[in-house]
């Protein structure tokens, strides 16, 4: 499913025939360590770079307002971060998944983005934008 919006990625979770747990993992863009020229320079343009998670934290849709509330808490935490990757956990016989049953796929998400594994995951920038990786 193409994205246009956070707000959309919110519609379509409340809409699924089971419950839905967002899985929610922010990264900051960071540069490799002895990065050459080029990779300065692309990481500088807000291209290239490693991706580092610094937050992640799991919510049912109807705790999230909005993408703008979303930011706003996650100000609180002190962390500054560039993108934000997001998965849903599907629940069972119209129950949602608790955060107990979210800590795993939460720690495997994490683990993908380490190893450069994004394409399976929503992502959106600081102002709530898809972005899209090649």
């Amino acid at each position: 499913m193409m994205l246009s919006d956070f707000d959309g990625l919110l519609r379509a979770a409340g809409q699924q025939p089971e419950p839905q747990r967002l899985l929610f993992v922010f990264v900051r863009a960071e540069l490799p360590e002895s990065p050459s020229s080029d990779q300065h320079a692309r990481h500088a343009a807000g291209e290239g770079g490693t991706l580092a998670p610094v937050l992640c934290v799991d919510k049912a849709p109807d705790e999230v307002a909005s993408f703008a509330a979303l930011v706003a808490e996650s100000a609180g935490t002190g962390q500054s971060w560039d993108l934000v990757f997001v998965a849903a956990l599907e629940g069972r016989a119209g129950v949602a998944p608790s955060a107990d049953e979210a800590a795993q796929p939460l720690r495997l998400m994490v683990n993908a983005i380490n190893d450069g594994q994004v394409s399976r995951f929503a992502a959106f920038d600081r102002a709530g934008d898809p972005v899209q990786f090649y």
